[in-house]
């Protein structure tokens, strides 16, 4: 299986420098659905409509607005946004190696898989080995694309895992959450005890499937046999035609009326 690379670079800490490859390490498996419109089955185009002007507004009309009360926003412009954003870089750089179980799971975001690049694989298999032996994770802060983010490096199997983490500010706290705390009493906690010990298991995800997912499919297959609809204008000509949303579906309308 070719690997594609969503980002190149090097993963270092004090004078170490392994190059490394960004994969992906989740697909996404949701099933979508277009909108059309159900007249005519034409694929449906989100547009901005502005409530003054009444019209659809072009996107080189459009600004960045940041709302700090009723009706009162503060504008930012590309460059100004620009200026603060971080610089590019093609370094995971580790500031610290933690415990792995130090890092409660609520800080977990996105997982990515961190490959080692040619030149890299025998640094790269010590340095996962190590981890692994010691139990230990790196943080580092990571810049992709036009954000910086807070990662875990960690080992899983024979690979590093990246593990996108979030800021302390973004969690919310578990307290106030629970409206009464009360202690179980002693029969209470052995049958507990005694349930979850009774149901114990070795964690396979295999054994866990989307059933909804699963479903879905099937009567899409079921109804892909008996009953399609087409469209009189593709998704293509939605997304690159004009950007009056009336000039839209009047050549939507011409195209039904040629074909009749």
């Amino acid at each position: 299986m070719a690997v594609h690379a969503l980002w190149t670079g090097t993963i270092s800490f004090s004078l170490v420098a392994i190059p490394v490859q960004l994969v992906t390490a989740v697909t996404a498996s949701r099933i979508s659905f277009r909108m059309l419109h159900a007249k005519d089955y034409s694929p449906l185009s989100r547009r901005m409509f502005c409530p003054v002007e009444e019209r659809i507004v072009p996107s080189n009309e459009i600004v960045r607005g940041f709302e700090i009360g009723p009706d009162k926003y503060i504008v930012i412009t590309g460059e100004e946004l620009e200026s603060v954003s971080p610089g590019r870089s093609r370094a995971i750089e580790i500031t610290d190696f933690i415990d792995i179980s130090d890092v409660d799971p609520v800080y977990y975001g996105r997982p990515y898989y961190l490959v080692p690049a040619k030149g890299g694989e025998k640094a790269y298999s010590l340095l996962v080995e190590v981890m692994r032996e010691t139990s230990r994770a790196g943080v580092a802060k990571f810049v992709f694309g036009e954000r910086e983010y807070l990662v875990l490096v960690k080992p899983t199997g024979q690979t590093l895992l990246l593990i996108t983490l979030h800021y302390n500010d973004e969690i919310v706290s578990e307290e106030g959450i629970l409206s009464e705390k009360t202690g179980p009493s002693s029969q209470g906690r052995n049958e507990m005890i005694k349930l979850i010990k009774s149901m114990r298991s070795a964690f396979k995800p295999e054994r866990y499937t989307n059933e909804r997912k699963k479903k879905i499919v099937g009567l899409l297959e079921k109804k892909a046999k008996k009953q399609t609809v087409e469209s009189p204008i593709t998704a293509e000509e939605v997304l690159e035609g004009p950007e009056d949303l009336i000039s839209v579906l009047q050549e939507s309308v011409r195209k039904v009326k040629a074909a009749q």
